[in-house]
Parts: C-alpha cells; structure tokens; sequence
C-alpha cells in the first residue's frame, strides 16, 4: 500500500510517499480503507519532533481518518466490515496519511450516508477540540446571552467552537486574521476583531463571560499585550484549548449527529491528493495554510 511517512524529525522535506505492507488489525482494533486524512497542526508538531509522544519511526502522520472497515479483529462486535467510520486515532500511533490504517475499535463512530465521507476527515481532531472548549467544564460553559469570545476562531477548531456556541444561543465575539474574517461571520459570530488589533480595538466596557482560547500557542487572552488584552478586565472564566484533545467517541458521536441533521457545517477549505501531503507541511511551515485541508486518499 502506499503511504507518506517520516524516517527522522525534521522539516516537510523528511515525508516520503513509499510502499509499505498492508498492516494487520490486533485483538479490538479494525483496518480501514482510507478515504481520507486530514492536516493538523498537531500533525506538524509530531513530524518536526515537538511533542513528548512516544513516535515510533518511520511514522504515518494523520490523526484524523474517515474510512470504511476493511477487516476486523479479535473481540470486535461494534461495527462489521463496509461501515463508514470517522475517528480520531491515537496520537502516537501510526496515522491515515496511508492507503490502510489500524484503529481501536472504541475510537471510531458511523458516518453519515448524506455527507462525503472524505469530507467527514475534516471533523475528529478540531470538532473534539471545540466540543471540549464549549462543553467541556460544566457550569462554567456558555449560556444564552452570555458574551462569549472566541480566540482563534478562524481555525477549524475555532470554526466548529463558534457554531456550538451559537447553538447555546450566547453573544459570539470572534477573533480572526483578515484572510479568515469573512469566514467567521459567515459561521455565525456576532462580532468579529480582526487581528492585529488598533488602540481603538477590542470588546468595549461589557462583560466578556468566557474565553475560550482555540490558539493555545498564542499568549493567554487575559495576559496578552496590547489592545485586546487592555480590553479584558471582566472575564469570569478562560478556558484553553490543549493542543490535542481528549479522545472521546460519545463527543465524537454527538458532533456526527449535528452533522447530519445540519446543525454543524464541516468547512473545508482544499482537497488534495496524498501526494500532495509533504507540499501541505511545506505551506504550514510557511504561514500559508489556513482553514481545513483534507487529504484524500481512496476513493469513497
């Protein structure tokens, strides 16, 4: 089967496109067919060797897969072979930038029928991290009226964050670059800052009632510099995305439903070809990826 992996860390330049045996499932876990990857961040962090999992090389990146079963393992009773699935997979483990992937059959949930399932890649790591910062700590989660800013929001987590948080029917205050601004808007958001911010940027006198931070990389909300942080004086909660979320399939279930019933959109901004994978770090690494690419792998 042909996959991209990396020998060493390093930069874009150390994923190959190679031929590899195709990979035979263990006790509780199931081999998919790939119909699709999707590019993360966390994706580039883990081939430049920025993380403490323990990678094993040569390693598969994609930690995002939609795909359908294509041989079970062991024990295995929670889907049956030709199911449509979507799934975060473990983030140190060999990924879906690959023809056939193993995945943990606790992982993975159905897909739906009246949606690409390629474009389903698109949802698992940046869906789970805006449920997580919208859902995820209990009393303090937004509620109607409440206003709400949302850093990072023109990120693809940050993109799902902003519906979620409209569907809790809460005042959105949206962060965004110039090239993502009009995005966010058409997500939903009621304000939106485009950044870098002037001395007269900002929320105003009102009350922020949380931040929820989808750009953990960046300085905390409440101790930034500048315009927007003078701006922050009455914040009662700031929550922050991690880098990588917990994975969790009820979540993941409760995002797929939305997505069929239309309730969340699944924005993707480029479809490319595996081959075209290393081409995608390359821009990254430039500054020059934004939104979502889904890499598509079989078809499906």
């Amino acid at each position: 089967m042909r996959a991209v992996r990396f020998h060493e860390f390093g930069g874009p330049e150390v994923l190959r496109l190679e031929e590899v045996e195709i990979p035979v499932p263990g006790p509780g876990e199931v081999r998919l067919r790939v119909a699709a990857t999707s590019f993360t961040a966390l994706d580039a962090r883990i081939r430049a060797g920025h993380t403490a999992l323990p990678v094993q090389l040569p390693h598969t990146p994609g930690v995002d897969v939609a795909g359908m079963v294509d041989a079970l393992g062991d024990g295995v009773d929670s889907v049956a072979v030709g199911d449509r699935v979507v799934g975060l997979l473990p983030l140190s483990a060999p990924g879906a930038a690959a023809e056939f992937v193993i995945a943990p059959a606790d992982v993975l949930t159905g897909a739906p029928r009246n949606r690409p399932l390629s474009d389903m890649a698109a949802l698992p790591f940046a869906g789970l991290s805006a449920w997580q910062a919208v859902f995820g700590h209990g009393h303090g989660r937004p509620r109607a009226g409440q206003r709400v800013l949302i850093h990072g929001a023109d990120g693809a987590a940050g993109g799902y964050a902003v519906q979620l948080a409209k569907e809790l029917r809460a005042h959105v205050i949206a962060t965004a670059t110039p090239g993502g601004a009009g995005r966010v808007r058409a997500g939903g958001a009621d304000e939106v800052l485009v950044l870098p911010l002037d001395d007269a940027g900002g929320t105003g006198s009102e009350t922020v009632h949380a931040v929820l931070d989808l750009a953990p990389t960046t300085p905390h909300m409440t101790d930034a510099p500048g315009p927007l942080g003078r701006h922050l004086t009455d914040v009662s909660g700031l929550f922050e995305c991690s880098l990588a979320p917990r994975n969790d399939s009820d979540q993941l279930a409760d995002l797929v439903a939305r997505v069929c019933t239309g309730e969340l959109i699944i924005d993707v901004a480029r479809r490319v070809p595996l081959t075209d994978l290393p081409a995608v770090h390359t821009r990254h690494a430039a500054g020059c990826v934004p939104g979502t690419t889904v890499v598509l792998v079989s078809p499906a």
